[in-house]
């Protein structure tokens, strides 16, 4: 099969993304995760052969299965970036590297029930609702300290950061408001609250939004659309 269009995106991709770390003055270009949910299995075994992605975002339980049924996976970083329903969470718990939405402190208590079955630290990304969009999962801002807070009870996960998904904006600099907030309240809380030593990891920013999420500090950018264009 001819996968030149996938390696015309990711080059693209990875040029737009080295230029916004290298403008937001980072010292190393954002890490590019690859959401596969719109891609077959020999394209994501091509993103990694032939183009040497190896982490990817997986937004459905049951279709990661499948790609990881489907391909060889050795080498390869699953996260896990869609909703993540409670009762789904025993069937990825020892396949990710890391759960980028968790949302509630019931689906917490059973990642760590699961995690404490198999003997391993989960590590998440508290997904934050940025825009406080009814439609959209995650935490507000304004609740996300006394989350993290709880969430730090958990024996077997660790906290390692936040997501979000900004709202969907018209003009590419609406999306720095959004970004840059939840960028300064998270960093806030990670500082003031939190205790720790390293800084989180931030995940923010898609296909349509990734640069500006660049320029506000984000450190993982989510790219799916752009990545399997024809």
């Amino acid at each position: 099969m001819d996968f030149g269009y996938i390696e015309k995106n990711v080059n693209a991709v990875k040029k737009k993304i080295e230029d916004a770390s290298r403008a937001a003055g980072r010292d190393e270009p954002a890490m590019l995760l690859a959401a596969v949910k719109y891609a077959t299995p020999e394209e994501i075994e091509f993103l990694y052969r032939g183009m040497g992605i190896r982490q990817v975002g997986e937004n459905r339980v049951q279709q990661m299965l499948e790609h990881m049924e489907a391909i060889d996976c050795e080498g390869l970083e699953f996260h896990f970036i869609g909703t993540l329903q409670t009762n789904k969470v025993k069937y990825i718990i020892d396949k990710v590297k890391m759960i980028h939405s968790l949302d509630s402190l019931k689906l917490a208590a059973e990642i760590d029930k699961q995690a404490k079955k198999h003997g391993l630290i989960m590590d998440v990304l508290v997904e934050i609702n940025s825009g406080a969009e009814e439609s959209k999962s995650g935490v507000l801002l304004s609740d996300a300290e006394e989350f993290c807070l709880e969430i730090r009870k958990f024996s077997s996960i660790r906290l390692r950061g936040f997501m979000t998904m900004a709202p969907k904006c018209e003009k590419k600099e609406d999306y720095l408001k959004y970004f840059g907030q939840t960028y300064a309240k998270v960093l806030d809380i990670w500082t003031k609250k939190l205790h720790n030593i390293d800084r989180p990891i931030i995940s923010m920013g898609m296909s349509d939004s990734f640069e500006e999420a660049i320029a506000c500090g984000s450190d993982i950018v989510r790219v799916g659309r752009s990545l399997f264009v024809k």
